[in-house]
């Protein structure tokens, strides 16, 4: 075969390959409902469907929750091994804030434990599919600490707010957030149903970023996490009275894409 036909064959085979990898890729489905034009459901259609797949959603304390998809996945959020309930997770994401909220000894039973922070000095790149959940980060910056003292500088990406996409939901972990978020940060989040977000107003960000930072959010459930001794009122009242308040005395929302409330809605789940 002349030499031109077989770099040509080859060139083709590479071009095959790439396109093949590129469709088994992950991708975003958030990111793609949020990118699209809005489409109506019929409602006979809605209502024809069959039962909706359940998320469970547990509040373990600190800024831990525990996630259980309808495919018997089980995750861990910050997880530091302090605060557990059930079962040993399958998945555990971290961040490097303190140690309240990583471990570098997990339970070696644990098959997936995700960094929020590049273990070799590049930002922490993450797009797994694991189970029936797909799951990535989009990092943000980290002041640095030092003992007790938490005004250090900056670390570029060592923080991240991780997004778990299942059952038709988009759910995100904000993380130890230290710093508001620009357009490129919403843009590379896109559509969150439910966020979990830090409410402490100190050791993270004020509640006047962190109530911003949620209000452009807009998720239909606001899950409170890391909170101390923060009034839940205070909250309220800087987040705005478009959100609705539903305190509950169960750790456990159980919940689909059918069930989501129609008003953006903080549900403070018991133990926070």
């Amino acid at each position: 075969m002349p030499r031109c036909l077989s770099a040509f064959f080859a060139l083709l085979s590479s071009l095959i390959a790439t396109a093949a990898g590129a469709q088994d890729a992950p991708r975003s489905e958030c990111l793609a409902m949020a990118n699209a034009a809005p489409r109506a459901v019929p409602v006979s259609l809605r209502s024809a469907a069959a039962k909706p797949d359940e998320v469970a959603i547990t509040y373990a304390g600190h800024s831990t929750y525990y996630i259980d998809t309808p495919g018997g996945l089980r995750i861990a959020t910050d997880f530091s091994g302090a605060y557990t309930t059930g079962r040993l997770p399958d998945v555990v994401t971290m961040n490097r804030a303190h140690g309240t909220h990583y471990t570098l000894f997990p339970d070696p039973r644990i098959p997936h434990v995700l960094h929020g922070w590049g273990d070799d000095g590049q930002p922490a790149r993450i797009a797994e599919r694991v189970g029936d959940v797909f799951i990535h980060n989009v990092t943000t910056d980290i002041r640095r600490y030092f003992g007790d003292d938490s005004s250090g500088e900056m670390i570029r990406d060592g923080n991240s707010i991780f997004i778990f996409e299942v059952a038709g939901l988009c759910i995100g972990h904000l993380g130890h957030l230290h710093h508001k978020l620009d357009d490129s940060h919403f843009a590379a989040i896109g559509r969150l149903d439910i966020v979990m977000v830090p409410i402490d107003g100190n050791y993270t960000m004020s509640l006047d970023g962190i109530s911003d930072i949620t209000r452009r959010l807009r998720a239909s459930v606001v899950l409170p996490m890391h909170r101390f001794m923060t009034p839940l009122d205070e909250f309220m009242r800087k987040i705005g009275q478009q959100f609705a308040i539903d305190t509950r005395a169960e750790r456990t929302l159980t919940i689909s894409r059918e069930t989501l409330p129609s008003t953006p809605t903080v549900i403070i789940l018991g133990g926070v």
